[in-house]
């Protein structure tokens, strides 16, 4: 017999009640969640609205990105990325606020071949600081750290070094971006 089986029909009439009041209590708890899209937009009562946080976001002028301590690319990418998480592909507003990124990249042996004092595996780790400020106040709205590694093989190939090395700062950049584009997010659709 089923959970059902028992509860309905030949369980007593205080597990029926339980059973309902349960129910109803369930019903009463999830008639009052709504969930609103944080980037897309949501049907109205006239039509389909921005989402207020896609709205602000776009509004973001994204300094450029100091590599003094990385690879052009990798602060290439991570530019990219966020302009566009930002702009999610669209024509851009007048700017409200002012993003601005420092970062550096480091690289790190993880491994090491056995008998040939090699490196056999190396880690690349991309720290970045961030300050979103408002264009006409200059007041710090958040502040925030975001970093994230990948592993990459060593070979005795000297090509396949570069581009595993390249790859991975790749790979940590779009991992950074993600992490700041929703932190940023959250902060304005904790405002609105």
């Amino acid at each position: 017999m089923s959970l059902f089986d028992n509860l309905f029909k030949t369980g007593s009439k205080a597990h029926r009640r339980l059973a309902l009041c349960v129910g109803v209590v369930a019903a009463l708890t999830l008639s009052g969640c709504q969930v609103k899209p944080l980037y897309g937009t949501s049907a109205g009562d006239f039509g389909s609205t921005p989402s207020p946080v896609a709205t602000e976001m776009a509004a973001i002028d994204l300094e450029s990105i100091n590599s003094q301590y990385a690879n052009d690319d990798a602060a290439r990418v991570l530019y990219n990325e966020l302009t566009y998480r930002f702009e999610r592909g669209a024509g851009s507003p007048a700017k409200k606020y002012r993003l601005k990124v420092l970062m550096d990249v480091s690289s790190a042996e993880v491994g090491v071949e056995r008998f040939a004092d090699v490196p056999s595996a190396f880690t690349t780790t991309m720290n970045s600081t961030f300050v979103l400020s408002d264009i006409n106040t200059n007041e710090t709205l958040m502040t925030g750290r975001a970093f994230k590694s990948a592993s990459y093989d060593f070979s005795d190939q000297r090509f396949a070094n570069k581009r595993a090395y390249r790859d991975a700062q790749e790979r940590v950049a779009k991992s950074v971006a993600e992490d700041i584009a929703a932190r940023v997010a959250g902060y304005f659709a904790s405002q609105s």
